[in-house]
């Protein structure tokens, strides 16, 4: 799973202090990755919890649901599908009603993206963001057209991944047994002019018998084959002032990661508070193949 920048879904930006190992991409993204590594359509739902709340945070408490859908196939393309509702209460007794609602398909080989997301708050919109990113050339440049929040074109570097590329290149780093993957992502997140400079710390290999939270979930069988491995991403926004060395993470998001895309133990840090989601439900979708196993 990807979870989008969520700093989208509270409307503000959060900080955390905490050191990162990043070094430079050179060349353009593999396009031949997505080939090689299959995830599973499925459904899954997610009850989140306050995890944490710093003196000051102005965040008393905070709960609600993420329910994120993956459906396609590697040859074709995968849509992602998002909802992840909240409802936070202040130190001061008032409350808000965060609606973020994603969909975004996604080119086999990260070829091109298509994205739209719409952000509610109390029921009311807040910020629409929709476009579409392709790739052209030799060194893979891509090519940004927003249509909202307004007209724009974008060009960035060809070392730039798509978020299901992106996870798939982390899974393949972790299969190889590497520690720390590292790369440049855009996904259309706050205006869709932003690229987040990303670092996964990523942890060995596990089965699923180590993953306590699984036993009495429905359909989670179909994980008992499969491995996981712990992983943790800090997500830095990448402008002129970004330094490598000493840069602190906008977030932070950890978590279970399977080989087939599911995503177990999340939790999502913004510096001031940090939240868990735990997965509830698990539903696994039809996969349909690809045109020729057919």
């Amino acid at each position: 799973m990807y979870l989008r920048d969520p700093r989208t879904v509270f409307g503000q930006s959060w900080t955390r202090t905490a050191g990162a190992i990043v070094f430079v991409l050179s060349g353009a993204v593999n396009a031949t990755a997505a080939g090689e590594i299959t995830f599973a359509p499925h459904r899954a739902v997610y009850d989140v919890t306050l995890a944490r709340a710093a003196p000051g945070s102005g965040v008393n408490d905070m709960t609600g649901r993420l329910v994120y859908e993956l459906k396609g196939s590697a040859c074709e393309g995968y849509t992602q599908s998002m909802r992840f509702v909240t409802t936070s209460s202040s130190s001061d007794g008032s409350e808000q009603v965060n609606d973020m609602r994603s969909t975004s398909f996604e080119e086999a080989a990260g070829r091109r993206l298509k994205f739209n997301t719409t952000q509610y708050r109390d029921e009311q919109i807040a910020e629409v963001t929709q476009g579409q990113a392709g790739r052209r050339g030799a060194d893979g440049e891509v090519n940004v057209e927003l249509t909202k929040p307004e007209s724009r074109a974008l060009s960035l570097p060809g070392t730039v991944y798509f978020p299901i590329q992106h996870s798939i290149a982390m899974l393949e780093a972790a299969k190889a047994g590497k520690q720390l993957f590292v790369a440049d992502v855009y996904d259309g997140s706050e205006k869709g002019d932003k690229v987040s400079a990303t670092s996964t710390v990523i942890g060995p290999a596990r089965d699923q018998a180590k993953d306590k939270l699984l036993p009495g979930l429905a359909n989670a069988e179909r994980l008992k084959a499969l491995k996981f491995w712990p992983i943790a991403t800090s997500y830095f926004e990448k402008d002129k002032s970004f330094d490598k060395k000493d840069s602190l993470p906008n977030y932070e998001m950890a978590a279970h990661f399977y080989e087939n895309g599911v995503s177990t133990r999340l939790v999502m840090d913004y510096g001031d508070f940090s939240l868990k989601g735990e997965l509830t439900e698990l539903t696994f979708l039809d996969a349909p193949e690809c045109a020729a196993q057919k």
